[in-house]
């Protein structure tokens, strides 16, 4: 948030002047360009990651309002066949005993529900659910799977009416939605309002350990305004008087989290030795030291020189290069490196939603992947690296003609 030309922290309102990662501009990441507009512009934002050395938050600011964001979304939860099964996983997790007491009698909310991909599992279990989906084009496809869905963005005000129309949840959960909120503390309040007495919640998202550790700097984007370790998150809930209770440690995007959160008030949820563990693991590491932040920034750019430095070699020998996947990640990285279709001549995905359009700043066009057996590239650039040993499997025919893969990050490699 700007006040004055001086950017807030959106939690503790502290003047940010620390960088995380500054990636330049770049256009919203999922502003998918039709053919009609490709020579009308797009709006670039400032891609700038700071962190607060108050609460030691990083984050990118509200350059962009969610309601820009996502009026028109174009990620789809359903495309991803090992996101589907690790949805399936969580359901299981949660309904099959494991101490989580999640049935029949139960009511599960799911805040940015996106096209109903988990929630059809707990629906399958007859378990009575609810789904909270902004986006109106992504909520259509949940109310086809004839999942209850509100359009809303999730907040107090949105909690209160949602509790008096249906009831208190006895399981929140939100994958991949903390880092989309930029009023995080409306949103906490709203999970007050809506969560039962002894009720728990899980929020998944992409734990900023993993980031440093592996180099994930492409995972930063507008419509992340938040990176989180265990000790931002924790202390965050603590404020609102709710405890972390449990983590998971997750391989999903690339090294994820899963907390488990409830009232401090809950005795029959006490704190687990994983909670204190990662804690520990991140004290240890550096995570309350402003020097671990702000010495990321230099890995970044050294990546980006080594990205180019490949691509550069490989087009100088004539090699044709095809990207795979539309994800938001692959868009900051081409956009911070400056690749465009003099590099990578186009890309591929899965969603036909995208087909026909091109990618946001690049301008790469994005067709069905059987262009790639049209065109027999050398190598195939993967974007969503996170996905790299389901989409290696998936088009494995590439290396019957000789083809092979990039693997951008934590460095650039060639498989």
């Amino acid at each position: 948030m700007k006040n004055n030309g001086t950017i807030k922290c959106l939690n503790c309102q502290s003047e940010l002047t620390s960088t995380f990662a500054d990636l330049g501009t770049s256009p919203l990441c999922e502003e998918f360009v039709k053919p009609g507009n490709i020579n009308k512009g797009q709006q670039f934002y400032p891609l700038h990651a700071y962190v607060c050395e108050e609460c030691l938050l990083v984050q990118v600011g509200e350059f962009v309002s969610p309601e820009e964001i996502y009026s028109d979304y174009y990620y789809y939860s359903s495309y991803s066949d090992s996101w589907l099964r690790h949805a399936k996983n969580y359901v299981d997790m949660m309904t099959n005993g494991h101490g989580y007491g999640i049935d029949k009698q139960s009511f599960v909310v799911e805040i940015a529900s996106n096209d109903g991909y988990l929630l059809q599992y707990f629906k399958d279990k007859e378990v009575p659910i609810l789904g909270v989906e902004p986006s109106e084009n992504v909520a259509r496809e949940s109310i086809k799977k004839d999942i209850p869905t509100e359009k809303v963005f999730f907040g107090e005000q949105a909690a209160v009416k949602l509790k008096n129309k249906y009831k208190s949840a006895d399981l929140i959960l939100g994958n991949n939605v903390l880092a989309h909120v930029p009023k995080i503390n409306d949103f906490v309040k709203g999970l007050d309002v809506m969560l039962s007495e002894k009720g728990i919640m899980t929020f998944e998202f992409p734990h900023l350990m993993q980031l440093v550790d592996n180099n994930q700097f492409d995972t930063i984007y507008h419509e992340h305004f938040f990176y989180y370790s265990l000790i931002s998150v924790q202390s965050i809930f603590k404020k609102h008087g709710m405890k972390v209770f449990d983590v998971q440690e997750l391989s999903t995007h690339g090294g994820s989290v899963r907390i488990f959160v409830t009232r401090e008030s809950n005795e029959d949820r006490p704190v687990s030795n994983n909670v204190k563990r990662i804690l520990e693991l991140e004290k240890e590491k550096g995570y309350l030291d402003i020097d671990l932040y702000t010495s990321f920034d230099k890995k970044v750019q050294q990546t980006k020189r080594e990205i180019l430095k490949l691509l550069i070699d490989l087009k100088s020998q004539g090699k044709t290069i095809a990207g795979y996947g539309a994800p938001g990640k692959g868009n900051t990285l081409l956009n911070y490196c400056g690749i465009r279709t003099d590099f990578i001549d186009y890309t591929v995905d899965r969603n036909p939603n995208k087909h026909g359009y091109f990618l946001p700043g690049s301008l790469i066009p994005i067709f069905h992947p059987e262009k790639i057996t049209e065109t027999k590239p050398d190598y195939v650039f993967i974007l969503p690296w996170n996905l790299k040993d389901e989409i290696t499997e998936q088009i494995s025919y590439v290396r019957d003609w000789g083809g092979k893969f990039i693997i951008p990050i934590p460095e650039p490699i060639i498989v």
